[in-house]
């Protein structure tokens, strides 16, 4: 949650930065006032949905080049990924036969060395993914859960997850910063503009954070749901009792899996477990709830 709060922080100081500079050459070189802009709404609800629809959809173009960058993950054919043994060649196995009874390109298929008994996917359309897993996930974990954990990835792809997160994060995004910058415009006007460019970013910046800890909340709910259904899918096509084990091979991990790398955690299995008011800001339902889910779930 903290890190995502710093990347939000950061985004917007070079955001807001950037705007500031923008507007100061209209004003300085072309004489355009822009100081009526901000009190626009529909300027700043238009500002708003263009910003956020661009940081949202680019982050998903380059999420696979990131992905590949952060973890020196090169893809795999059928016969490389055979010679680092036959459950590596499992996992690969249902990633093709999922993809060919789906009709979607074959994922590109990575290794990457951790510990960590992980998986992701990423993917800007069905027919550009990736589908990367450790080591550590593969030399911990039998043939069966392995089958279960790559259909889950798979089913996040063929469920179009990234792209209705993606979606779902510009709308909440968008209606963060019009918000915000409504109750700065109020807040400033009490000051009758005196305070214009210092306080007035400070503040905007503020409760910029605020409403988007509030938007975290809807968006992780979504994010909680969504895994549900990627388990559903999962069990759809590899078995439900494949999926259970994987789960349950996870929760016996839980102590190994609780200090892992933090690299692109959205994108990963979470099995960090969180009580409380911290519940609300996980990406991941708790494993117990997920095997509960799967068990109940007749197919």
């Amino acid at each position: 949650m903290f890190t995502r709060m710093a990347l939000w922080f950061w985004m917007n100081i070079a955001i807001m930065a950037i705007i500031t500079i923008i507007f100061a050459i209209l004003e300085n070189v072309f004489g355009i006032k822009m100081d009526l802009w901000w009190n626009n709404y529909l300027s700043i609800w238009i500002y708003a949905l263009i910003i956020w629809f661009s940081g949202s959809f680019l982050s998903l173009a380059i999420s696979k080049w990131m992905a590949k960058r952060a973890y020196w993950i090169v893809p795999l054919n059928r016969e490389q990924v055979s010679e680092y043994g036959k459950k590596y060649l499992a996992a690969y196995d249902v990633v093709e036969d999922l993809a060919l009874r789906n009709n979607i390109k074959m994922p590109e298929f990575g290794i990457y060395e951790n510990e960590d008994p992980n998986a992701f996917a990423t993917w800007m359309t069905k027919n550009s993914s990736l589908v990367a897993v450790s080591t550590g996930l593969i030399e911990t974990m039998d043939k069966w859960a392995i089958e279960g954990v790559m259909a889950h990835e798979m089913a996040h792809i063929i469920n179009w997850d990234m792209v209705t997160m993606t979606l779902l994060q510009w709308v909440l995004n968008t209606f963060v910063v019009f918000f915000a910058r409504i109750a700065a415009n109020i807040f400033d006007s009490y000051t009758n503009w005196k305070f214009w460019t210092m306080w007035y970013m400070a503040v905007n910046i503020l409760l910029q954070v605020l409403f988007w800890i509030l938007a975290s909340i809807i968006a992780m709910k979504f994010s909680r749901y969504r895994e549900f259904r990627a388990d559903e899918g999962s069990a759809r096509f590899v078995w439900k009792e494949k999926m259970i084990a994987w789960l349950e091979a996870l929760k016996k991990m839980q102590a190994l899996a609780s200090g892992e790398d933090e690299k692109l955690a959205a994108m990963k299995i979470s099995t960090k477990k969180r009580s409380g008011f911290m519940q609300l800001f996980s990406s991941h339902p708790d494993l117990d709830d997920r095997i509960k889910a799967l068990e109940s779930l007749r197919l």
